[in-house]
Order: C-alpha cells, then sequence, then structure tokens
C-alpha cells in the first residue's frame, strides 16, 4: 500500500514549428496576421492565469494564493501528523499487523511530505502561509459569480482552524495525547479510528485539489492520493474489525 513517488518533469517538449502562409511569396516567412493572432493568445492565456491567482506572471509556477500552494502546505501538515501518530503506535502496540501498516503510513508520507517541500521551494515560496488552513478549498466562485471562502482569518482564529482541522480529519491534541497514554489492544483500536478519519479527510482535500489545482505535478499527486488512501480506509477498518 505504499505511495508511487511524484513522476519527474520530463523532457523540455520539442519546440512548436511556426505555420506559415501557404499564399505568401517565397521568402516572407509566416504571415503578420498569424503571428499576430499567436501573440495575443499567448498574452490572454498567461495574463488570464495570473489574473486567476494560479500562475506568477514572472515564472509560470503556481502563486501565494493558487489552491495548487495551499495544497502542497497542508497536505504536508496532514501527513506530519499521521506520521506522528504512526510512530506512536509503533511504540505502544504489540500488535504485529498494526505495528506493520503504522510503519508504512510513516515510511510512505514522509517521504511524500518531503516532495511536497521541494515542490514548494522549487516554486520559490514559503512552506507557511498566513492565511487560514484550508482556504484554498473555499476560494470558489459561485455559479453566479460571487466570490466565496475566506477573507480574512482574523474574525474567529480559534474556530477556522478547529473546523480546519476537522475537515482534514486531523486528530486533536487530546486524542493524540489519549494515543501517547494507551497500550495494548486500546491503542491499536484508537490508533486505527483515528488513521481512518485522518485518510478520509485525506482524500477530501485530495478530491478538491483535483478540482481546483493546475500544476501537473500536483494533480497527479491528489490523484495517488486518492487512490491509495480510498484502499487504505478499508484494510484499515478491516483491521479494526479484526481486533476485539
Amino acid at each position: 500500500m505504499s505511495h508511487s513517488p511524484l513522476p519527474s518533469a520530463g523532457p523540455e517538449p520539442a519546440a512548436v514549428e511556426p505555420q506559415y502562409d501557404a499564399g505568401a511569396p517565397p521568402g516572407r516567412g509566416p504571415s503578420r496576421a498569424l503571428l499576430a493572432a499567436i501573440a495575443a493568445l499567448v498574452v490572454a492565456v498567461g495574463f488570464g492565469g495570473w489574473m486567476l491567482g494560479t500562475l506568477s506572471p514572472r515564472t509560470g509556477y503556481p502563486s501565494e494564493m493558487s489552491a495548487d500552494a495551499g495544497f502542497a502546505r497542508d497536505m504536508q501538515t496532514h501527513h506530519n501528523q499521521a506520521v506522528q501518530l504512526s510512530m506512536i503506535v509503533r511504540d505502544n502496540s504489540t500488535n504485529e499487523a498494526v505495528r506493520s501498516i503504522a510503519y508504512d503510513i510513516a515510511t510512505t508520507q514522509s517521504q511524500q511530505s518531503g516532495q511536497l517541500f521541494a515542490l514548494l521551494r522549487t516554486w520559490g515560496l514559503p512552506q507557511t502561509s498566513e492565511r487560514p488552513e484550508m482556504a484554498w478549498m473555499e476560494d470558489m466562485a459561485t455559479e453566479d459569480g460571487a466570490h466565496t471562502g475566506h477573507t480574512s482569518g482574523t474574525q474567529d482564529p480559534q474556530g477556522t482552524q478547529a473546523h480546519a482541522w476537522e475537515s482534514m480529519g486531523m486528530a486533536t491534541p487530546e486524542q493524540i495525547k489519549e494515543l501517547e497514554a494507551a497500550r495494548g489492544t486500546a491503542a491499536d483500536r484508537l490508533f486505527l479510528t483515528l488513521m481512518i478519519r485522518h485518510h478520509q479527510g485525506g482524500v477530501a482535500m485530495a478530491e478538491a485539489a483535483l478540482e481546483r489545482a493546475h500544476n501537473p505535478l500536483i494533480l497527479d499527486f491528489a490523484q495517488k492520493v486518492v487512490t491509495a488512501q480510498t484502499a487504505e480506509v478499508k484494510a484499515l477498518t478491516a483491521l479494526l474489525d479484526s481486533i476485539s
């Protein structure tokens, strides 16, 4: 149930040969009208992406306000807590099946967290943001064109973070302390219960990224999260049902 690493960006695409005006006399090159149309299209696409907040006008990478960057940050937080929970139960459990699946989660998700960290560095973006967690999931326009989502995280920061963590399936500080204190079967059942919900939150985040993000690496990463963690929820549930 290990996740595949992000694919490499691949070789540079081959340059597209310009289209020439078949009716132009030899030696005159492409028609001015065609060149002007291509230039206008390039400007329109680039400016549109920048205005939508998905691309930086300077680099073409996802921008600070993009869903791509928001997902990369929040999924790092999400993965890092999965690693934390998994390492706790590895110390407190004697069930080899639980210890094995916890080790697999810890190793694969720590690796993926590092991949997301590297993407943000490549894009020239900070690893943290002043925006509320999960704001990128709500930054969408409604069908009538009205903007929805977070405009500020200052009105109720505690309530905003609590709601965000709940939507991400994150364990609370109290639940983490409870897991740290649990032993044996109690630790196994609590870990599996928390991790099932954690994975369900991760799937919801990845599905939102598939709807909102634009970067091919993020889209591929999100699809792999949906596929792998949906399967893992089934395995975790079956394991939980087997522990009395």
